[in-house]
C-alpha cells in the first residue's frame, strides 16, 4: 500500500470512530445496536447491475459524444438503503408520534439519534470506503445520517468502477452528462445499495408561470392610465383572503418557528427588502445556508434566480414572525434543489421545510427516488413537515419537460401527452399543494376589491374578504405561441410511483385506487386571474422591456414602470408554508408536527368541519372558456387527440385542486391540540464565529448560545456540532463532528459553550449545532454559522474583475455581480476594495463585499452591496440592521477617495478621521483583519486617478443625507492577500435615481 493511500485510509478511521460512537449511542433510545449487513469482501471481480440507474433522458438519439476522461464529478453518493428490519422499526415509530395517545407522541429523533437507529454500522461504511479509495476516488463525506458516502474523481475513474461510459446528451438545445448505460457495483453490496447519485446534472426545475395574457399590473388596486382598475395580489390580499391578517391580529404570525427555503441558485438580498419594504412588512432578511461541497456561491439564471426570490419574499410575508432560512446548492452542484433538501433534513434545519421545484415522474430519475423517499420519511420522524409545489402543467405534468415546447423530442408524443404528476409533491411524506384562481368577473375591482381612492393611487391591501375560487387553468389563452402561455394549469392527478397512504381516505371524491393522490390542498396560484406581485433581479423573469424590478419601498421598476408579476404553484407552496408556521405557533408546537396530511384529511372527512375549514373547488374556467378541472385545454399541439384529459372538479376531493383552499382562521380552530403530552419550552440557538474570514489553518473559536424562550429555564446537556455536513476530508475538525458541553449563563434561562477548530482548505465551511432538547421540558433547536476560509496564494498568475453595473432608487441598496477569473493557474483569497472622486458618495456611500476565495484556473462570484443613505452606513444602524438579521451590513466599507483624502469626517473627530486617512488611505472598515494587506495594495496603486463621476452627478447631498441623483464611475480594485504584487481592477456605474 502505498503512502498517501495508508495515510488517507487512517483519516477515514477517524470518521468510522465516530460512527461507531453514534451507534453505541443508540441503546440509549431503545434500540439494538446496528447489525452489519456486509459481509464478504467487496471486490470489482464480482458486480450485479443497478437496476433504474441509467436516466430517462440519457437516451441515444440524444447521444453527444463521450466526457474526457479527466473531467472531475464532484458530489458523487453512494446512498444506502435501510433494512427491512430498520425500515419496519421507523414505520412503527412514526406511527406512535402521531398518535396522541402514544407517549411517544411528538416525540421527534435527532439527526444524531436517527443515525444511530437506522443508518449503516461503522464497519460497513469502512468497507466501502476502503473500495471506494482502491478505485482512487477522494472521500468528501460521510452524511450525518449514516447513510450515504459522498466522494469524488475524474469520468475515467466513474466508468471503471461502475462498468459504464459517462456521455453528453443534447436535450432541447441544452448539454448534459450522464452515465450512458445502467451501473455496475460490486455484488457484496448489492443489496445494501440503493442509488449512486450526482453522476448527471438533470435538475428539478421550477414551478413558477410568467404572467403572458396582460401587461405587467401591480399587486394591488391601480388605477390605470387606461381608465381601467387593475388587481393583483400583494402580501396585505392573501392575508385578508385566507383569514392570516385575523391571526396575525390575535398575534400569530409565526414567531418561534422556522422554515427552511430550498432552491438551487444565490440570490440578492436586495429583491428581498426592497419586496418587504414595498409590502410594508419589517425588513427581515433570512439566513442563507449554501450546501457543502455544493460549490461556491453562484447566480443561476433562467428562473432559479426568481424562483428563489418569490419563494422567501412569500413565506416571509405569510409569516412574518418565522426565521426563514435559505438551503441552496452552489455552482457545482448537479442535482440542485434535490441536494438541498437532502441537507436541509439531514441537518434537521428546520421544522417547514418548502421547496417549489419538481420532476415529472416519467422523467424523475430513479437514483433520486431511492434516495429521496427514505429521506423524506427521515424528515417526518424528526418532525419536520416538507410541502412542495404540485406543477404548473396540467394534468400531462412531462409535456414540454425541459421549460420548452417540446413536441415529442424529449419523449414520444404519447408520452408527452399522458397524464402524469410531479415529484416530490407526489410522495407520501410530503404536502403536495396545486393552484387555483378567481374568475374573470372577480378579477376587477368591485364586490371582493376595494377601489383606489384616486388616480394612479396604489393601496398596499384591497381585497375585501375571501375571493371566490375556481380550479386554475389558464390552458389556451388566445394567440398562445410559448409553452409558459400554452400550458398553464394546476398540476395533480395520480402518481404512477407511489403507493396510497393510508391517510387518503374518507373524504367525499376521493377516488378507488392503489396509487398517491395529488395534490392534497391548493391555494391562488394563476399568473392571469389575477396573478402575484414580487421582486427579482432575474431578467429571464421580467417582461419585454422592462428595464429593472421593484424600486425604493414601490413594487415597480422606477425606470420603465413595469411590475413583475407572475404565479404557479411555486407561489401557493411558500404560503402554504407560513401557513403551518402559523398553525405550529398557535399550537405550541415548538419541534414541530411532521407530516400533516393526516390531520388534513381527518378534518376534511367530518362533513361540519370540511365545511367550514375548507372551500371547496367545485368548478373551473380557463380565461372565460367553459372548462372545468385541470384537464389539457391547448388544444391539438399540445392535447392528445384520443379523447379528454383528466382531471374535474368535484364536490370534495378532486385530482385538480385536492381538498380545496383553507379558511385559515377556522381550520386552525378545529386542529388537534397537544393535548397528550405537556408542551415543550421552545428554544433557539445561535452559533458565531470569532473570525468570518480567516486564513487557511488559523484558529477559528465558535461560541454557541442556548436560549429558552421562557426566560427561566435554563438549557443543560450537550450540543452536538456537524461541521461541513457531517463529515469531510478536511480531517483537522476532529471527524467533522463535536460535542460540547454547555454551561449556565449570568443571563437566566440561557447557556453557553465554545468549540474551537481551523480549516486546512479554502472555501465556505460551516457549522451547524444542534441542541438536543430535554425530553421533559425543552425543545430541540438548530443554529447555523458559516465562514470563508481564504485560499493559500499560489504566488503566481493573475486573476481579471467584472463588475455588474447597478441602478438604485436614491436612499436605498443595490448590488453588484463582481466576477473573478484566474489566469495562469492563479490561487489565493482576493480582498476587494473600491474607490471614487466623488464627495457625495464618499461622505453619505458605503459597501459591503467579501473577500474571495479563488480557485486555480476557476471563475469565482462575489455579491457587492451599494448602499446611498448615510443612515444605512452608520455604525447605529448597522447595530439596528444586526439585530433585523441583515448581517450583510456588517463589515460595511466606506468607500475610498480615489485621491487619497480622508473620507472619514461625517463619522469621526477631526484628528481621527485624519489618522485612519493616514492609515487607510481613506477605507472606513468595520472589520480590520488583514489591514496590513489591503495598505501595501494601496501603496503599490499609488495615487492613481482611478474612477471619475460622471457629469451629470451632483457633488452634493439631499437633506436626508442620501448620495445625490447622478450616474458613477467606481473602481473596484481586487489583491492577492498575500502577494500584493497580484491585483487587477475594473470600472461599473452605480446609478441613483
Amino acid at each position: 500500500m502505498n503512502t498517501m493511500l495508508a495515510l488517507t485510509l487512517r483519516k477515514q478511521l477517524r470518521v468510522c470512530g465516530w460512527v461507531a460512537a453514534c451507534a453505541m449511542a443508540a441503546t440509549t433510545l431503545g434500540a439494538q445496536l446496528v447489525t452489519p449487513r456486509i459481509s464478504s469482501e467487496i471486490t470489482s471481480s464480482e458486480q450485479t447491475t443497478l437496476k433504474g440507474s441509467l436516466h430517462p433522458l440519457a437516451k441515444a438519439q440524444f447521444d453527444s459524444g463521450r466526457v474526457p476522461g479527466a473531467t472531475k464529478l464532484n458530489g458523487i453518493s453512494i446512498v444506502f438503503s435501510r433494512s427491512a428490519a430498520q425500515e419496519a422499526d421507523l414505520k412503527a415509530l412514526i406511527a406512535q408520534q402521531q398518535n396522541p395517545a402514544s407517549p411517544l407522541f411528538h416525540k421527534w429523533l435527532t439527526p444524531d439519534e436517527f443515525a444511530a437507529r437506522y443508518g449503516m454500522a461503522s464497519s460497513d461504511l469502512e468497507k466501502v470506503q476502503n473500495w471506494l479509495l482502491q478505485q482512487g476516488f477522494s472521500i468528501d463525506s460521510v452524511a450525518r445520517s449514516r447513510d450515504a458516502i459522498r466522494f469524488s474523481g475524474t469520468s475515467a475513474q466513474v466508468e471503471r468502477a461502475f462498468s459504464t461510459q459517462m456521455h453528453f446528451f443534447q436535450v432541447e438545445g441544452k448539454r448534459h452528462f450522464a452515465p450512458s448505460t445502467d451501473l455496475s457495483i460490486p455484488a457484496a453490496i448489492g443489496s445494501s445499495i440503493a442509488a449512486v447519485r450526482n453522476l448527471n446534472d438533470f435538475r428539478p426545475r421550477p414551478m413558477h408561470v410568467r404572467s403572458a395574457s396582460r401587461s405587467a399590473k401591480p399587486a394591488y388596486t391601480y388605477y390605470g392610465s387606461d381608465s381601467n382598475q387593475h388587481v393583483a395580489f400583494a402580501p396585505g390580499d392573501i392575508a385578508v383572503a385566507y383569514g392570516l391578517k385575523t391571526l396575525s391580529q390575535q398575534g400569530y404570525t409565526g414567531a418561534g418557528q422556522s422554515i427552511a427555503v430550498l432552491g438551487q441558485s444565490a440570490i440578492q438580498t436586495s429583491d428581498i427588502t426592497n419586496f418587504q419594504d414595498a409590502a410594508g412588512l419589517n425588513e427581515k432578511l433570512p439566513t442563507l445556508v449554501l450546501v457543502p461541497t455544493t460549490g461556491t456561491s453562484t447566480l443561476q439564471a433562467d428562473g432559479d434566480e426568481g424562483e428563489s426570490d418569490l419563494d422567501l419574499e412569500w413565506s416571509s410575508a405569510t409569516a412574518p414572525g418565522a426565521d426563514i432560512l435559505f438551503v441552496y446548492t452552489g455552482g457545482d452542484s448537479n442535482a440542485g434543489v434535490f441536494d438541498s433538501l437532502i441537507y436541509a433534513v439531514e441537518q434537521n434545519l428546520a421544522p417547514i421545510i418548502t421547496l417549489s421545484y419538481g420532476s415529472c415522474e416519467t422523467a424523475l430519475d430513479q437514483a433520486d427516488l431511492n434516495t429521496m423517499e427514505p429521506k423524506l420519511e427521515e424528515g417526518e420522524s424528526q418532525g419536520q413537515t416538507i410541502i412542495a409545489s404540485s406543477g404548473d402543467s396540467g394534468s400531462t405534468a412531462c409535456y414540454g419537460y425541459t421549460g420548452t415546447t417540446d413536441g415529442g423530442t424529449t419523449f414520444t408524443t404519447a408520452m408527452d401527452e399522458a397524464l402524469a404528476v410531479n415529484y416530490p409533491a407526489s410522495s407520501e411524506y410530503v404536502t403536495g399543494v396545486g393552484g387555483t384562481e378567481i374568475t374573470a368577473a372577480n378579477d376587477q375591482v368591485g364586490t371582493y376589491w376595494a377601489s383606489a381612492p384616486s388616480s394612479n393611487t396604489i393601496t398596499l391591501t384591497s381585497a375585501l374578504s375571501h375571493i371566490p375560487e375556481v380550479a386554475w387553468n389558464d390552458d389556451g389563452m388566445t394567440n398562445c405561441a410559448t409553452y409558459d402561455a400554452c400550458m398553464s394549469s394546476t398540476g395533480g392527478g395520480i402518481s404512477a410511483l407511489i403507493s396510497r397512504p393510508t391517510w387518503q381516505t374518507g373524504v367525499s371524491g376521493i377516488p378507488a385506487g392503489t396509487k398517491r393522490l395529488v395534490p392534497d390542498v391548493s391555494l391562488y396560484a394563476s399568473p392571469n386571474y389575477p396573478g402575484y406581485l414580487y421582486c427579482t433581479s432575474d431578467q429571464s423573469d421580467w417582461s419585454t422591456n422592462q428595464q429593472g424590478s421593484c424600486g425604493s419601498a414601490e413594487f415597480y421598476d422606477p425606470n420603465s414602470f413595469d411590475f413583475t408579476i407572475a404565479g404557479g404553484t411555486s407561489f401557493a407552496a411558500p404560503i402554504f408554508a407560513g401557513m403551518v408556521a402559523v398553525i405550529n405557533q398557535k399550537m405550541e408546537y415548538t419541534g414541530g408536527q411532521g407530516l400533516i396530511n393526516p390531520t388534513l384529511y381527518s378534518m376534511a372527512a367530518d362533513p361540519t368541519t370540511y365545511g367550514s375549514a375548507f372551500y371547496d373547488i367545485t368548478s373551473g374556467t380557463s380565461l372565460g372558456t367553459a372548462g372545468v378541472g385541470n384537464e389539457c385545454l391547448a388544444g391539438t399541439s399540445y392535447c392528445s387527440s384520443t379523447g379528454k384529459s383528466e382531471y374535474p372538479t368535484t364536490t370534495g376531493y378532486d385530482e385538480a385542486t385536492g381538498l380545496g383552499s383553507v379558511n385559515l382562521v377556522n381550520l386552525i380552530d378545529t386542529w388537534t391540540p397537544p393535548t397528550a403530552v405537556a408542551t415543550l419550552i421552545g428554544t433557539s440557538t445561535t452559533i458565531t464565529a470569532n473570525n468570518a474570514s480567516p486564513n487557511a489553518g488559523a484558529t477559528v473559536i465558535f461560541t454557541i448560545t442556548v436560549t429558552a424562550s421562557d426566560g427561566a429555564t435554563t438549557p443543560t446537556g450537550n450540543v452536538a456540532l456537524s461541521i461541513d455536513g457531517g463529515g469531510t476530508a478536511d480531517y483537522s475538525n476532529n471527524g467533522t463532528t463535536a460535542t460540547v458541553a454547555l454551561t449556565a449563563s449570568s443571563v437566566a434561562g440561557t447557556a453557553t459553550a465554545t468549540y474551537q477548530t481551523s480549516f486546512s482548505t479554502a472555501g465556505t465551511h460551516q457549522i451547524v449545532a444542534t441542541f438536543p432538547g430535554i425530553s421533559s421540558s425543552l425543545a430541540i433547536s438548530v443554529g447555523v454559522v458559516q465562514v470563508a476560509v481564504g485560499t493559500t496564494s499560489s504566488g503566481s498568475g493573475t486573476f481579471t474583475l467584472a463588475a455588474t453595473n447597478v441602478t438604485v432608487s436614491q436612499g436605498s441598496s443595490g448590488s453588484s455581480t463582481v466576477t473573478i477569473t484566474s489566469a495562469n493557474s492563479y490561487s489565493g483569497t482576493v480582498d476587494l476594495s473600491m474607490s471614487t472622486t466623488s464627495s457625495s458618495l464618499i461622505n453619505y456611500g458605503c459597501y459591503d463585499v467579501n473577500n474571495t476565495p479563488v480557485t486555480a484556473n476557476k471563475t469565482a462570484t462575489a455579491t457587492l452591496t451599494l448602499y446611498t443613505s448615510e443612515s444605512d452606513c452608520s455604525t447605529a444602524a448597522v447595530t439596528k440592521g444586526a439585530a433585523l438579521h441583515t448581517f450583510a451590513k456588517v463589515g460595511t466599507k466606506r468607500i475610498a477617495s480615489s485621491n487619497g483624502s480622508p473620507a472619514l469626517q461625517k463619522v469621526l473627530p477631526l484628528s481621527a478621521a485624519a489618522l485612519a486617512g493616514v492609515l487607510f488611505f481613506g477605507i472606513r472598515r468595520r472589520r480590520v483583519s488583514k489591514w496590513w494587506t489591503m495598505l501595501s495594495g494601496f501603496v503599490l496603486l499609488g495615487v492613481l486617478s482611478l474612477a471619475v463621476g460622471c457629469g451629470s452627478s451632483s457633488t452634493t447631498s439631499t437633506s436626508n443625507n442620501y448620495v445625490a441623483k447622478g450616474t458613477y464611475t467606481l473602481t473596484l480594485i481586487g489583491v492577492d492577500s498575500t502577494t500584493s504584487s497580484i491585483t487587477a481592477q475594473t470600472t461599473f456605474t452605480l446609478t441613483v435615481d
